[in-house]
C-alpha cells in the first residue's frame, strides 16, 4: 500500500516542482520490484490470511484503520480483500507500456494496476485483470503479450537484477532521482522537493 501513497506523494512533490523548479524536466520511470516471487500466479490466495501470517493478525488489524486514513489523504480508497497473486506478468506489462508508450503510457498502467489492487481487490496474477488494466490506461491489444511468459521475461529481469545491485534496492516503496539521490519509503511531499532542489542547484 506504500507504494501508491508515495506514487501519490510523488505526483503532489512534481506538481510543485513546475513553479518552484521551472528549469528541471521530469522522466518517471517505474522498475521491476518482487516482494513475493513465490506467490503463485491466476487468482493468487487470500489476500487478508496472506498478511495475516506474514506480519500477524493483531498487527493487521492494527494497521489497517491507519493506512487506510493516510490513504484517503491522497484519494486513495484502500480495500483489504480479494486475493494476492504473482506480480511478474504486471512487471512485464509496465516493461512493455514504457517501450510502446513512453513514460506516459507506462505511468497510466502503474496506476491502473494500484486501483486494480488497492481499490477494486483483483489479483494482479491474473491475465484477465491485467488486459483490463491495459486498456483501462489506453493501452489495447496486450492479451498475446500477457498470455506469452516468455515475451518480456528476460528484459524484465535484466532490469530487476541491475537496478537491485545498482542501488542495492531491498524494498518498496523506493525512489532514485537523478541517478544519485535515493529516497526511502513513502517519503513526504517535501522530501522530494528537498532533494529536487539539490539537483536545480547544481544546473
Amino acid at each position: 500500500p506504500w507504494c501508491f501513497i508515495g506514487k501519490r506523494r510523488m505526483e503532489e512533490a512534481l506538481d510543485d516542482a513546475k513553479t518552484r523548479y521551472p528549469h528541471l524536466t521530469f522522466d518517471v520511470r517505474w522498475r521491476p520490484f518482487e516482494l513475493d516471487p513465490r506467490l503463485p500466479t491466476g487468482e493468487g490466495k487470500d489476500k487478508m490470511k496472506h498478511y495475516e501470517a506474514k506480519f500477524g493478525a493483531d498487527n493487521i488489524r492494527r494497521m489497517i484503520p491507519r493506512m487506510k486514513a493516510t490513504a484517503r489523504e491522497h484519494g486513495i480508497n484502500m480495500e483489504y480483500g480479494g486475493n494476492v497473486g504473482n506480480t511478474f506478468d504486471s512487471h512485464r506489462l509496465i516493461w512493455k507500456a514504457r517501450e510502446v508508450g513512453g513514460s506516459e503510457l507506462q505511468d497510466k498502467v502503474v496506476e491502473s494496476i494500484f486501483k486494480a489492487y488497492f481499490e477494486e481487490n483483483k489479483s494482479l496474477g491474473d491475465s484477465a485483470v491485467l488486459e483490463e488494466c491495459a486498456n483501462r490506461a489506453g493501452m489495447k491489444d496486450t492479451k498475446d503479450f500477457l498470455t506469452n511468459s516468455q515475451l518480456g521475461r528476460d528484459e524484465v529481469e535484466r532490469e530487476k537484477n541491475e537496478f537491485g545491485r545498482a542501488f542495492q534496492c531491498n524494498g518498496v516503496p523506493m525512489f532514485v532521482i537523478d541517478e544519485r539521490f535515493v529516497l526511502h519509503g513513502a517519503q513526504e511531499k517535501e522530501a522530494f522537493l528537498r532533494t529536487f532542489g539539490k539537483v536545480s542547484m547544481e544546473l
